[in-house]
């Protein structure tokens, strides 16, 4: 199970949130990854090691080498973690939009009688000159 706090951690790193970035796109092993990176190969390696152990990545070996890989359960854990914060941001959202509705159908029903409020300003104005 991934911890999401140890996931945001790990990617707040800019060497680390890159390595990530590119084991998103293509599974790789550390030499590849070393080979575009102004880090040394154990440098690398420490990074995925911390990636790893905060379920962000995963490895195989694949003869001598070791493939390394973004582990969807990890996303999934960053995932759920900034989906409460989307459904509570609907949910006011909602609140609100049923407010200002509400609001509007009662103006909209007292402006029936009087003009709207457009008409209303309009007309204050021009008995004012």
């Amino acid at each position: 199970m991934t911890n999401y706090v140890a996931a945001l951690a790990a990617l707040a790193d800019p060497t680390r949130r890159e390595i990530f970035e590119r084991l998103a796109k293509s599974p790789s092993a550390v030499g590849d990854l070393a080979r575009d990176l102004p880090v040394s190969r154990p440098a690398v390696s420490q990074h995925l090691k911390v990636l790893k152990s905060a379920g962000l990545v995963s490895d195989y070996a694949d003869g001598t080498r070791r493939i390394y890989s973004i582990d969807p359960a990890g996303i999934a854990a960053i995932g759920e973690y900034f989906e409460q914060f989307w459904q509570q941001s609907l949910a006011r959202f909602r609140v609100i939009a049923s407010e200002a509705g509400a609001s509007e159908a009662g103006a909209s029903q007292a402006g029936a009688s009087e003009g709207t409020v457009t008409e209303r300003a309009t007309h204050s104005v021009k008995e004012e000159t």
